[in-house]
């Protein structure tokens, strides 16, 4: 039930952004740096942390678009190059699908980690945590969407 809740939120984000190419990385309003395509980049880091780093414990499974140094670089750093636009969806699928096999091949929903944050997690938690954090993010898509071409409801 976790899972298909998280499939249904990530498939919104999906939704949100269908058919824009350019308009992608358009700002919400200034001073936010807020975009499609920065929500896109910060999903797929956030996938990489919990499923990756976390849960599996791959220590070089580091963000993509963010860093100590430059935080909100998931955001700050999109923009409408289409190679950027590209090496973010792929990074977002190819974390969505680490996270998707992660899921189903764990032996139950008590899988434990250590974050240094949270303490000690569950795939419980963390999945939970996800559908959190797509929704309230796909919130922010529904007006960065709206901004940008009218389309609202997807």
């Amino acid at each position: 039930m976790l899972a298909g809740f998280l499939a249904d939120q990530r498939a919104t984000l999906v939704l949100k952004c269908a058919g824009i190419t350019n308009d992608l990385a358009h700002r919400a309003v200034e001073p936010s740096t807020l975009s499609l395509l920065g929500l896109v980049r910060h999903l797929a880091d956030v996938e990489r942390h919990w499923f990756r780093e976390i849960l599996a414990g791959q220590a070089d499974a580091t963000p993509l678009f963010s860093s100590p140094a430059d935080p909100d670089g998931d955001f700050d750093g999109a923009t409408s190059d289409p190679a950027a636009v590209t090496a973010a969806w792929d990074a977002w699928r190819a974390a969505v699908d680490f996270a998707e096999r992660f899921a189903a091949e764990a032996p139950d929903l008590d899988v434990s980690a250590h974050d240094a944050w949270r303490g000690t997690v569950s795939l419980r938690w963390v999945l939970i945590h996800m559908i959190e954090e797509y929704a309230r993010h796909n919130g922010h898509a529904d007006l960065l969407r709206e901004r940008i071409d009218g389309t609202t409801g997807v």
